[in-house]
């Protein structure tokens, strides 16, 4: 059963991120949003946890939290959302899970 994973925490502040990337199984997807969305900041190390993981599995971020964050996503391979994307892709998922 496929998962998707909502974080909001800075990766520098909290292991949010860390704890994820080892339970996450393939087909699983995960969402960044507030201050989560710094994951993608090119150069630093959350990023690079990003691209290493071995395991197949969606990016998404909120597209506005990228946004009034100034984040250049550019060079990270993630889907965008709107609020109302969000909302039909926690349906879709069988299993949500937000990491606290």
């Amino acid at each position: 059963m496929t998962t998707l994973h909502i974080l909001n925490a800075s990766p520098a502040l909290t292991a949010q991120l860390s704890s994820c990337l080892r339970v996450l199984s393939a087909g699983d997807g995960i969402v960044l949003c507030g201050e989560a969305v710094q994951a993608l900041r090119a150069g630093s190390a959350a990023a690079e946890q990003l691209r290493d993981c071995d395991r197949a599995f969606h990016l998404y971020a909120l597209e506005e939290d990228v946004s009034a964050r100034a984040v250049d996503s550019a060079d990270m391979p993630v889907s965008m959302l709107d609020y109302p994307a969000f909302v039909a892709l926690c349906v879709d998922y069988p299993r949500v899970i937000s990491w606290t």
